[in-house]
């Protein structure tokens, strides 16, 4: 079987996206499976393209079994609405030279869009049509709704219209459809003929990274926080992630010498963070820490913090909650009751109105100085991880959900593939 996948980000950024593509990609071709990967020039969550990488040069190489084709991409300092526009088209653009490559001479059997970028979905679409291919959508975020909930593209008026109406345009026509959570499965259903099935593919927990090395000593050790109870934030830090409200609950519990909070991350919003943390010596500002020390990074949270900016909860299920539950220590959210995020975390972490800093601050307080309600929750968290975001299990099961499109013609009865791993 001979796949083609085509996504924005690929590792080795970080962070995000790109990672979970990687991954997909190198199982598929352990497990025998030809593929081919089209991607941008690594450049999240900095915003920059990585050193080693042309913004102006295509570069191929074999990484892990997978050929894997960069292609050149506008990468905007200051990523606005528009800005982001032309950044996405700078790349469906620049990769249409590789995928029309990979038809003429591969052939795939299956060409996998990774949404984000939306704008690559149908490039996907008409590379299947083209090769004969099977063409399946994964969607990992909903750019246009997140568009709106950040205010970078009113919610009001023509633009929004016209967004809302590619976006079903974008992701009529595939023969599968997936996504990372219930809520996202339903939303992306919605969009959809009543007849397209949508299947759940979860982003995956590292369990063995994550405990294999959870020996926090040395960070306790370089960042002088012996004795010091954590309240962990690691990933990017933009507007959708609302990390105001951190800054907000450190200010309330400034008084407490013994808490601290450490945001380890990169991004946009990295400047304005400093500045309003200026005056608060209980918040330890770091950048992102290498992938092999993840495990020790998640040991040193006495509790993770996972902020959203309101309306996001149902937009995109964050990567970096299946690894903050792996590593066995609760988390507090952002997030109403009724969403998708607030269900993830229930009996593992609390979830708090997003913009409610009196509550968060009061969560983080409570959780810090009840150590029972730590071990529980923790407990339950490493629990759930192993249960719904099994690697292995998920990956497994997406090879044969492949190898059932490439050979039937009926749609696939199941609407999970995560259900089908655990059971």
């Amino acid at each position: 079987m001979k796949v083609l996948i085509i996504g924005l980000n690929y590792a080795p950024e970080p962070i995000g996206i790109g990672p979970y593509t990687r991954d997909m990609a190198t199982f598929l071709a352990q497990a025998g499976t030809q593929v081919s990967v089209v991607s941008a020039a690594p450049y999240y969550p900095h915003w920059r393209v990585a050193q080693g990488y042309s913004r102006f040069l295509y570069r191929h190489a074999v990484e892990e079994g997978v050929s894997v084709t960069r292609c050149p991409i506008y990468v905007p300092e200051n990523p606005t609405g528009f800005r982001r526009i032309i950044h996405h088209l700078s790349f469906v653009f620049s990769a249409l030279i590789p995928v029309m490559l990979n038809i003429l001479f591969q052939r795939p059997d299956v060409v996998i869009a990774i949404a984000p970028s939306l704008m690559s979905a149908p490039l996907a679409r008409m590379a299947g049509r083209l090769s004969g291919a099977r063409t399946w959508v994964h969607v990992q975020d909903f750019e246009v709704e997140a568009a709106f909930a950040t205010g970078l593209v009113a919610q009001e008026g023509r633009a929004a219209r016209l967004a809302l109406a590619f976006q079903c345009w974008a992701f009529r026509g595939f023969d599968r459809y997936s996504s990372i959570s219930p809520q996202m499965c339903a939303k992306l259903a919605r969009l959809l003929p009543s007849s397209a099935q949508v299947l759940e593919v979860r982003n995956w927990a590292d369990m063995s990274l994550v405990e294999s090395n959870s020996d926090d000593r040395a960070y306790r050790a370089e960042w002088a926080l012996d004795g010091k109870q954590v309240a962990l934030y690691s990933g990017n830090v933009s507007r959708k992630q609302g990390i105001g409200i951190v800054v907000d609950a450190a200010r309330k519990l400034k008084r407490r010498d013994d808490i601290r909070f450490v945001i380890c991350g990169d991004g946009p919003e990295m400047i304005h963070l400093a500045e309003a943390t200026r005056d608060l010596p209980n918040v330890l500002l770091k950048g992102l820490q290498p992938r092999e020390q993840l495990g020790s990074l998640l040991s040193l949270a006495s509790v993770h913090l996972l902020p959203q900016i309101e309306g996001a909860a149902d937009l995109v299920l964050p990567s970096k909650l299946t690894n903050m539950l792996a590593s066995g220590r609760p988390v507090i959210a952002t997030a109403r009751a009724e969403t998708g995020l607030a269900w993830e975390i229930e009996g593992c972490g609390l979830a708090i109105p997003p913009g409610d800093a009196d509550a968060f601050s009061a969560a983080v307080e409570a959780v810090m100085d009840s150590p029972a309600m730590r071990s529980g929750l923790g407990e339950v968290a490493r629990q759930r991880a192993r249960e719904r975001w099994s690697k292995a299990a998920i990956m497994s099961a997406v090879q044969a959900e492949l190898s059932a499109l490439c050979m039937r013609d009926l749609p696939k009865t199941a609407d999970t593939i995560t259900d089908a791993a655990v059971s």
